[in-house]
């Protein structure tokens, strides 16, 4: 199935993109697209925050949450202020 993955401050940085289209496996969750989104950052351990929230469909979701072809998952960094 094929996704759109939705890349905001250091995630598009990293990937020099603002999206990006996914194939991923049915079945596949938020999470299993998080994961491929690092792997195509090469891990992206040092650059990228480590626990970004996600939504699915304009809608906040957890890692489990399970995809539908079509689906748009946002990754959204945490934001500091001040």
């Amino acid at each position: 199935m094929q996704i759109t993955v939705l890349l905001f401050a250091s995630y598009a940085d990293t990937l020099g993109a603002s999206s990006i289209a996914l194939e991923l496996h049915p079945g596949a969750t938020a999470g299993d697209a998080l994961d491929r989104v690092r792997s195509l950052a090469n891990g992206g351990r040092e650059s990228l925050p480590e626990r970004p929230m996600l939504a699915v469909n304009e809608r906040y979701a957890r890692p489990e949450h399970v995809l539908a072809s079509g689906d748009e998952v946002a990754i959204i960094p945490p934001v500091a202020g001040g």
